[in-house]
């Protein structure tokens, strides 16, 4: 079918005629849209979630028999959020994900342009991540990054399973597009022969470190984050990291903001409540907090939560709102 001219389109007598024209050109009239392009406040497409480390651990122990590291690059477990749309994100710009690596294992290298980092769990000495070439330790609490296009790998010479948490900025890759991953071509054997894991590397904030900066900030523990430092300035481009300390019994202030959030519990028991839906959690669980929804904390004990934010981001490009907000009715 020829496509309608500029006069067939002016000659239209109705506007069905009209729109069935433009609908052969790929045009839509924005006057007849079904759904609006904008609205006066973010909707809630994404669900507040929580996931519970003691069932992703025992997913993991069974994975462990079922499926090796030649089969599966990565061993891990994908929280993705429970909203009807969705099948990836945690949130929509983050995905969190639970890995174990066992005695032994040598998770190969590969790079690629989303961000990532992982939160370690459980681990024995002589669990490692490699980036770039060096060997980090990973140590329970520790944090570490794998920035864009850095190479990594993980490594397990110890006699017991690790596991942690990752989180990477996957589904604002895929949406902006620009992604690109390529496997090392490496044998595993020179990872054998290389030097011994460090701390010394800017790419790992260890938890002994963060407990004493916490020591030393000022306590807040009925503000938004309770006390609270800053892991990095941001940490990379596009995630920011963060570790808070509740707590026993006091209620952080309830704010929303225009930031995705994704907690996870190092330390102790608590609840946090999302848009009015109150979830327990207790160390090694996560959380997922999506955008302009409503939260608080409560810690049941002395607590450490960390949050992974795509603050940078909204803050970059001039979206961030942040507004303390009023307790939801249960």
């Amino acid at each position: 079918m020829q496509a309608p001219s500029r006069e067939d389109l002016a000659r239209s007598g109705t506007l069905e005629e009209l729109y069935g024209k433009l609908g052969q050109i790929g045009i839509a009239p924005g006057w007849a849209k079904a759904t609006p392009s904008l609205w006066p406040a973010p909707r809630k497409n994404f669900a507040p979630a929580h996931w519970k480390y003691e069932q992703a651990r025992g997913a993991l122990d069974a994975a462990g028999r079922l499926i090796n590291t030649e089969l599966a690059e990565r061993r891990n477990l994908i929280l993705f959020n429970p909203a009807s749309t969705n099948s990836y994100g945690t949130v929509r710009t983050l995905v969190a994900a639970y890995q174990m690596i066992m005695p032994g294992e040598w998770a190969r290298a590969h790079r690629h342009t989303p961000n990532a980092l992982r939160l370690i769990l459980d681990s024995e000495p002589g669990t490692y991540t490699e980036v770039d070439g060096i060997k980090i330790a990973m140590e329970p609490g520790d944090v570490l990054l794998t920035p864009n296009w850095s190479s990594h790998g993980h490594g397990n010479d110890s006699r017991a399973c690790a596991y942690w948490l990752d989180f990477l900025d996957v589904p604002l890759v895929q949406l902006l597009e620009p992604m690109f991953f390529e496997p090392a071509e490496e044998e595993k054997e020179t990872h054998e022969v290389s030097a011994p894991p460090t701390k010394d590397s800017p790419f790992v904030f260890p938890l002994t470190e963060t407990l004493k900066r916490l020591d030393d900030a000022a306590p807040d523990p009925t503000g938004r984050f309770g006390t609270c430092v800053e892991l990095g300035s941001p940490a990379m481009d596009t995630i920011g990291l963060f570790m808070m300390r509740l707590a026993a019994h006091k209620r952080t202030a309830p704010y929303r903001t225009t930031a995705n959030n994704v907690y996870a519990a190092v330390k102790g028991t608590g609840a946090t409540t999302i848009d009015g839906e109150r979830f327990e959690w207790s160390r090694g669980d996560v959380i997922a907090a999506p955008a302009w929804l409503p939260h608080f904390h409560e810690a049941a004990e002395d607590a450490l939560l960390f949050r992974v934010s795509d603050e940078p981001v909204m803050q970059r490009l001039g979206f961030y709102r942040a507004e303390d907000a009023k307790l939801a009715s249960h």
